[in-house]
């Protein structure tokens, strides 16, 4: 779970915090591009218990069609109640319109010296 590649216990920390701060009926809808993973570790370690009723996942579209198809019956959004037409990939538009920044915005290079006499 804190191998190379997703990293599930930034989301479960998440998820945690965000129901503190919820009302107790409110029903989270997980879009997550390894959503059916992050699921089946809460089913076999018991992550998120006191929350698991409340959680709908879901795999957000552009990765879906990346699952066996069985995932992708399970887990794509139209076949999910309360997904409607989103697609999950709503923070790829973003980073996608404001790439024109990254060039100006980068830090590369910076490094203190420290000079004792």
């Amino acid at each position: 779970m804190t191998s190379a590649g997703e990293k599930q216990h930034y989301a479960l920390v998440l998820l945690e915090r965000l129901f503190n701060h919820l009302p107790s009926t409110a029903r989270v809808g997980v879009l997550y591009d390894i959503g059916c993973q992050l699921h089946r570790s809460c089913v076999k370690w018991g992550f998120l218990k006191e929350f698991f009723d409340r959680l709908i996942w879901a795999i957000s579209v552009f990765h879906a069609y990346g699952h066996q198809w069985a995932c992708q019956l399970i887990y794509h959004p139209r076949k999910c109640i309360g997904f409607g037409l989103t697609d999950g990939e709503g923070c790829e538009r973003f980073w996608s319109s404001i790439k024109l920044l990254i060039p100006s915005l980068r830090v590369s290079g910076y490094y203190t010296t420290s000079v004792t006499h």
